[in-house]
C-alpha cells in the first residue's frame, strides 16, 4: 500500500497564501524538522498493493490540530475539510479531499501498536534542545499525576444488562484538607516536566495506581534534579536517586509526634515553588485540551497518544 500524494499548491492556494489569519500556526510548524519526524513513519503503509494511504506525517499533524482544539475524530474529519488554517498546517490543497474520521481513528491505534509515539516525542524534544528552547544542562524533573475522569464514570447498564463502565479505569479517591473524600473513576496521568512545563514523560494508568508507581518509568535519564510532592517520598526512591546521583526534591512529610523542623518547613516552600509548574500544565491541558474526561472508552493505549499530543 503506498501513500496518496499531496498536490503542489493550486492557483486557488496561492490567491489564499498570504493571509494572515490562516499563517496563524506557521511560526509553530517551523520550529520542527519535519522530514526528521517523516522518517519515523516510513515504515507505515509501505506496500505497493492495496489502496493509496494517506501519508504518515501528514495524519501526525491532523491528531496534533485534534488535540490543540480538543476535536472528536468526526470534527477532526469536518474540520479539514472546511478549515483552511488546518489545511494549510498538514499540508492538503484546497482542490483535495482530507482522511476520514475512521482513518483518523485507525491511525492513531497504528501509532500506539508500531510503538511510534515515544519515537517522536523523543525527536520533538532533541529539536527543541538544540533550539536551547529545552535546556538539557542542569536538567530538571517536575513529576505529578493528575486524574482524568472516564467517559463512562458512573455505573449504567446497557440494553443488554452490561455496565458501560470503561473496564480499564479504577477509582481514584483524594481527600482534602478539609478531610473530605473525592472518589473519581478514570484514569492517572503521570507527567514529567521540565521547569519550562514541557512534558518529557508520560503515562498513563488506571486511577486506582498509586501515584508513586510508575516514579522511576517516566525519569529520563538526565535530570540532575526531581522535584515531587510527598506521595513520592520513599526510601526506595531515595535509594534509586542516590543511585543515579540525581538530587532528591522531594517534600518531606510530617508525622505523628515528628514535626518538620524549621530547615525542612523552608525546603518544602522552595520545592512547592518549583513544583507548581507541573501544575499549571494540568490546569491547561484540562481547561484548553479537553483532559478533565477521557475521550475514547475501552483504549488505555488511545487516552496515552491523547496525553502525549
Amino acid at each position: 500500500m503506498a501513500w496518496k500524494e499531496l498536490k503542489q499548491q493550486s492557483f486557488a492556494d496561492a490567491l489564499q497564501a498570504s493571509n494572515r489569519f490562516i499563517e496563524e500556526f506557521d511560526e509553530i510548524h517551523d520550529l520542527l524538522n519535519w522530514s526528521c519526524l517523516e522518517r519515523l513513519f516510513c515504515d507505515i503503509h509501505n506496500r505497493t498493493k492495496g489502496e493509496r494511504a494517506w501519508p504518515p506525517l501528514m495524519m501526525f499533524k491532523a491528531l496534533l490540530l485534534q488535540s490543540w482544539h480538543n476535536l472528536s475524530d468526526p470534527a477532526l474529519e469536518k474540520a479539514l475539510a472546511r478549515d483552511l488554517l488546518f489545511r494549510r498546517f498538514v499540508g492538503v490543497g484546497l482542490d483535495q479531499g482530507v482522511p476520514d474520521h475512521s482513518t483518523i481513528w485507525r491511525f492513531r491505534n497504528l501509532l500506539e501498536k508500531n510503538g511510534l509515539l515515544d519515537a517522536a516525542m523523543t525527536e520533538i524534544n532533541a529539536q527543541l534542545a538544540e533550539q536551547s528552547l529545552i535546556i538539557k544542562q542542569g536538567e530538571i524533573s517536575i513529576i505529578d499525576a493528575s486524574v482524568i475522569e472516564a467517559k463512562n464514570a458512573r455505573p449504567r447498564k446497557n440494553a443488554e444488562g452490561k455496565n458501560t463502565q470503561d473496564p480499564e479505569a479504577g477509582y481514584s479517591v483524594k481527600q482534602s484538607s478539609d478531610g473530605k473524600r473525592k472518589t473519581t473513576y478514570g484514569f492517572k496521568a503521570h507527567t514529567n516536566v521540565d521547569e519550562d512545563g514541557f512534558v518529557k514523560e508520560a503515562m498513563l494508568t488506571a486511577g486506582n495506581v498509586h501515584d508513586s508507581i510508575p516514579f522511576e518509568s517516566i525519569l529520563t535519564g538526565h535530570e540532575r534534579e526531581v522535584y515531587a510532592d510527598s506521595a513520592y517520598k520513599s526510601a526506595q526512591h531515595s535509594r534509586l536517586l542516590k543511585q543515579k546521583k540525581v538530587k532528591e526534591c522531594i517534600t518531606h512529610r510530617a508525622y505523628r509526634n515528628r514535626p518538620l523542623n524549621e530547615d525542612q518547613e523552608k525546603q518544602n516552600r522552595y520545592f512547592s515553588s518549583i513544583r507548581s509548574r507541573v501544575e499549571h500544565v494540568f490546569g491547561i491541558m484540562k481547561l484548553h485540551y479537553g483532559l478533565g474526561k477521557a475521550r475514547y472508552q475501552r483504549a488505555l493505549i488511545f487516552n496515552d497518544v491523547d496525553r502525549f499530543l
